[in-house]
Formats: C-alpha cells, structure tokens, sequence
C-alpha cells in the first residue's frame, strides 16, 4: 500500500497539469503557478506548448514527453525527480493521460515511491457530457475507436448492451464513417456531437445518430460523441406450462430430458436449473 498527503509531501513530485482546450482563460491560477514553480515542464509537443507558456509568461525549462519517446523520456524523468526536481507534465490539451501520454510515467514514478498530484482544468469529455443532455450519473469514457472499420465494428458490437453513457474522442476525418458504424450496431439513439469546445465555433449537435449523421460531414474541428447507453429490455414472462410442454414436445422429437431442458432455456433465455427443477416438480 502506498499512502499521499499530496499537500505535506517534501518529496520531488510529478505534478499533471490540466491545459485549456481551446480557451486560455480556462488555465487555472494554480496552474499557472505550478508551471512556474517547476523545475522541468514535459510537453506532448513543445511547440504548442511554448505557445502556453508565453501567454502567461511562464519561463521554466521545457523538454518533450510524446508517445514517440516515451518509455525512454519516462526513466529521463525519474532521473531528474531523483536528482530533486520537480516536474509538470502536460498534453497539448486539457489532463494528460486521458487519450494522451503519461500513464507509462506516472505508473514508473508511483513505483518509485515519488508524488503524483493533480492539478485540475479543462476536459473536453466531461464538458461535452455535462452539456449532452444525457444522463451523466453513469458513464464509460472510451475514447478513440480503431480508424479500421471492421475493428470498430468489433469494439462497438462489444459495448452496445452497455447502460451507461458513452463517450467517444473522433477526428472530422473519420465521423461519416463512425456514425454510420454506430447506427448499424447501436440502433437510432439519441446523441451529442460536441465540437471546438471553449472555442470560438463552440457547437453542441443534439437529437438520434441518424439526424447527426446527416449533417456531420459538414463539422470540422475536434469532436467528442456523447451517446446513450442501452436501455434495458424489461423480462418476459413467460408461462410455465407454455415450457413444460414445449421440453414435452422436445422429448417427442427424440431429446432426453436433460436435452429438451437445455434447449428450451436457451431459446427462452432462462434459467437452466429452475426450469430443470420446475418442470420435474410438475411431472411429481
């Protein structure tokens, strides 16, 4: 067990650092002041970065953490909070980690035995699913789907019978096609296109798969999904004695009793042995 006061640590320490994801005024003071307090910033890219850090005149070392290099710049990054630095770790947009690099560090420095503290900020997720409409008490951030159609059949065909909200990450390129995917194997629900949020073009798309589809090709922009999960099918009730005598009908056909049993629970998605105890309690 590994326990943190992440407020009374004296240890060097990671800290993940929220960006805005699109409006600048979403960077929050303690951010603001993290970074600069920090000994080391690693950035997703330092390009965009520096670009953040020179709105707020923020002047602290800056190197690159990307998912190109990031085994390697993970123990470049433990060498560094060994030798007492301290360390910001951002993405080029919103929490590090989520869809974006840092879960390879983070799990090296918790190891390590060094802090790990969050700093909060903008998330696209969470503001494109609180605007949604959709029930936001329950719900399952998935992130990008495989760019490979038959793949992202796969991955959807594994999560429609989820009651929980769904959200996805998905790049203008590709939403024809992931919606279209989605229509198939979720059925018409009702959904969020949420693009360009804190931007500018901030828009919020509300209504079934089918009605957003219709117009998608025209968005451009980074895009979160906001989908409605499953909606549970209430149980059939089903007549007992309709059972018995279908499991009779089976035996006549030729099927042990076992055999009958086991065909019939089946086809009625019930229980094997209830049906099993109910139909030979009916036969005493």
């Amino acid at each position: 067990m590994k326990r943190q006061k992440s407020f009374t640590e004296e240890k060097p320490t990671l800290y993940l650092v929220a960006t805005p994801i699109g409006n600048l005024d979403e960077l929050t003071p303690r951010a603001i002041a993290v970074l600069k307090q920090v000994d080391v910033i690693a950035a997703e890219d330092t390009r965009n970065t520096r670009k953040l850090l020179s709105h707020f005149d923020i002047h602290t070392k800056l190197i690159a953490h990307h998912q190109y290099n990031e085994n390697d710049s993970a123990q470049g990054l433990l060498r560094l909070l060994e030798q007492g630095n301290h360390i910001a770790l951002v993405s080029d947009a919103g929490y590090p980690l989520i869809s974006d690099p840092g879960q390879c560090l983070t799990s090296k420095v918790i190891e390590a035995g060094y802090p790990v503290v969050p700093v909060s900020g903008a998330n696209a997720m969470l503001n494109a699913l609180v605007a949604s409409g959709l029930p936001t008490q329950s719900f399952l951030f998935y992130g990008f789907l495989k760019p490979k159609d038959s793949l992202q059949i796969q991955e959807l065909e594994k999560l429609k019978d989820y009651p929980q909200t769904l959200l996805f990450y998905e790049a203008p390129h590709r939403i024809q096609k992931t919606l279209q995917n989605m229509l198939a194997v979720f059925g018409n629900r009702e959904m969020c296109l949420a693009r360009e949020l804190t931007k500018r073009y901030e828009e919020f798309i509300r209504g079934t798969i089918q009605e957003v589809l219709e117009v998608a090709d025209s968005c451009r922009g980074e895009m979160v999904l906001v989908v409605k999960g499953a909606q549970e099918c209430p149980k059939k009730e089903i007549d007992p004695s309709m059972l018995n005598q279908k499991i009779n009908e089976y035996i006549s056909y030729g099927l042990s009793s076992k055999e009958a049993i086991k065909k019939v629970a089946k086809e009625n998605g019930c229980s094997k042995n209830e049906l099993y105890r109910q139909y030979h309690e009916n036969l005493s």
